[in-house]
């Protein structure tokens, strides 16, 4: 997720905090999981239905935890046969979709990927919810303040449905892979029609036509991951930057996060595929991708054969593209190799984003992070020492269970010690299914909220001074688009990933050019265009 998005949607206001306390303490997932009432019923094709209130479910499959907690040790294979079912093709012709994203830039891809297989059904994008034959919630799970948001949003969606019953409503992405959120929807929002996971997106033509024809609730969740799909259709959001996926899942299961359940284990694409989807990129005049997974330098632990993330980093770092970035990082994962392979700078930009989520060793442990405060420093140094001009950005939770005030003071101190560029700072928010949300949540959300304002307090201040560092500096800015506030500014991205608002023709949007910068803020820069980049190819 950028830093917009992320202080859009991650970090936990004072309002939010309050709201999750409040929900924390009423909360009973168990109401959920009774289906005492319900009745199983059978077509004449073999099929069979889950009956509750009126609505028939039909389950092809349902996440289920315990399944999602296996890693198995099955090849993940590799398709790129996909295809439209012959009696899908053109079934969207005159009809619009719409899809509602939250959460982080895999999130976002996802939605490119369902974007482009409705598009070849022949539907069209509409971002007026009455025009739409068809909705998908593509959610978010990272957060409780999240799902609340989704919640709010199905509960809207009702009374449309009960305008255009012929309307087809969608809940996909990662809430969809939680057992509590798939049992409360079928028991308390029946007019969904349609429930899939983030393992079969490539399915989406065959639950459309499950959803249409048949008019039940159609559930098909993968707790066991899928295999990899290439070749999948994809509308890009722009043609200027570009995702590009390169693994899925994550093997670290840290105590607090819901990520390791919902998007499974680590599978890497093969570098062939993904050299060759870059090089493509490259061709059709794109300036900057960011590769992508949920812990992207574990890229290639999976595959048969001695290669990293630092390997094919070497090998995008030749091709004829201005910018390569990636997110997001682990720090046990980012080896020597790699850290030598940026220092060679060129397209690979001077931006890492290494999330430390806590500075205490005992808080880490409880976490299971699987490094120490010592081991996170010296790695920094190690990175900081090869990219001396790189801005460093991270993850930081306050509050986690049994945090004491001088625990807290050693995130403060580290805050200090590392110079951050910035960080995104959040409220620890318990997700049930984790280890973390059966332990105490022992910490007052009074002093909760206060130990962020504090450590807001902190990151702000340094992140003030060093945007003044770069005051009188010129700088090469990739022009991303008008500013949100002002159409006649326009903003974009230093290769540190630091936001530049300044006045130029709107010629220059999607071109990179050299400004001036002429005032700094907490979070932002102001600047003058001084001339295009001419970039070197």
């Amino acid at each position: 997720m950028n830093e917009e998005q992320r202080k859009q949607q991650g970090e936990m206001t004072s309002q939010d905090a309050s709201s999750q306390n409040n929900n924390n303490a009423s909360k009973d997932y168990s109401k959920y999981f009774d289906f005492s009432k319900a009745q199983m019923e059978e077509d004449n094709n073999g099929k069979q239905y889950m009956k509750i209130g009126g609505r028939s479910i039909l389950i092809n499959e349902q996440p289920n935890y315990k399944k999602g907690k296996r890693r198995g040790k099955e090849d993940v294979e590799v398709y790129y046969n996909f295809s439209i079912p012959a009696e899908m093709q053109g079934i969207g012709a005159g009809k619009n979709y719409m899809i509602r994203t939250y959460g982080c830039q895999m999130n976002y891809h996802d939605t490119e990927n369902m974007s482009g297989i409705l598009e070849e059904m022949g539907f069209s994008e509409t971002d007026k919810a009455e025009d739409a034959d068809v909705i998908f919630l593509n959610t978010c799970a990272i957060r409780e303040n999240a799902e609340n948001k989704v919640f709010g949003e199905i509960g809207n969606l009702k009374t449309l449905k009960r305008e255009k019953p012929e309307l087809i409503l969608g809940v996909c992405g990662c809430m969809s892979q939680e057992e509590s959120v798939v049992n409360r929807i079928m028991q308390k929002h029946q007019h969904i029609d349609l429930i899939f996971g983030t393992h079969n997106i490539h399915r989406v033509p065959h639950l459309l036509k499950d959803a249409i024809q048949g008019k039940e609730m159609v559930i098909e969740v993968w707790s066991k991951e899928g295999d990899v799909v290439e070749n999948m259709p994809r509308k890009r959001a722009g043609k200027t930057q570009a995702w590009v996926n390169i693994m899925y899942g994550c093997d670290k299961f840290c105590t607090y996060c819901i990520v390791p359940y919902t998007r499974g284990k680590e599978r890497s694409r093969l570098p062939e595929d993904i050299i060759a989807e870059v090089r493509d990129l490259a061709r059709q005049g794109y300036k900057e991708i960011t590769l992508l997974g949920q812990n992207v330098n574990a890229y290639g632990k999976d595959l048969d054969r001695d290669y990293g993330l630092g390997h094919l980093m070497d090998e995008l770092h030749k091709i004829d593209i201005p910018r390569i970035r990636f997110t997001t990082s682990h720090p046990r994962d980012f080896d020597d190799h790699l850290v030598d392979v940026l220092s060679q700078g060129g397209n690979l930009v001077e931006h890492i984003h290494l999330p430390v989520q806590s500075g205490n060793n005992a808080v880490l442990k409880l976490m299971a992070r699987k490094y120490t405060r010592e081991q996170y420093v010296e790695l920094a140094r190690k990175i900081k020492e090869a990219m001396p001009h790189a801005s460093f950005t991270t993850d930081l939770i306050v509050g986690f269970p049994n945090e004491t005030e001088e625990q807290f003071e050693d995130t403060l101190s580290l805050v200090k010690e590392m110079d951050y560029d910035s960080a995104f700072t959040y409220i620890y928010s318990p997700r049930d299914g984790t280890p973390a949300a059966k332990m105490k949540d022992n910490v007052p959300m009074d002093i909760k909220k206060d130990r962020l304002a504090r450590l807001n307090k902190v990151v702000n201040e340094i992140s003030a001074r060093r945007n003044k560092e770069l005051q009188g500096q010129i700088v090469e800015v990739l022009v991303e688009g008008e500013s949100k506030k002002n159409p006649d500014i326009l903003s974009g991205r230093t290769r540190t990933n630091k936001l530049v608002n300044f006045r130029g023709p709107k010629s220059c949007i999607g071109e990179i050019v050299y400004t001036k910068i002429t005032e700094a803020k907490t979070w932002t820069l102001d600047g003058e265009m001084v001339e295009m980049a001419e970039v070197n190819k």
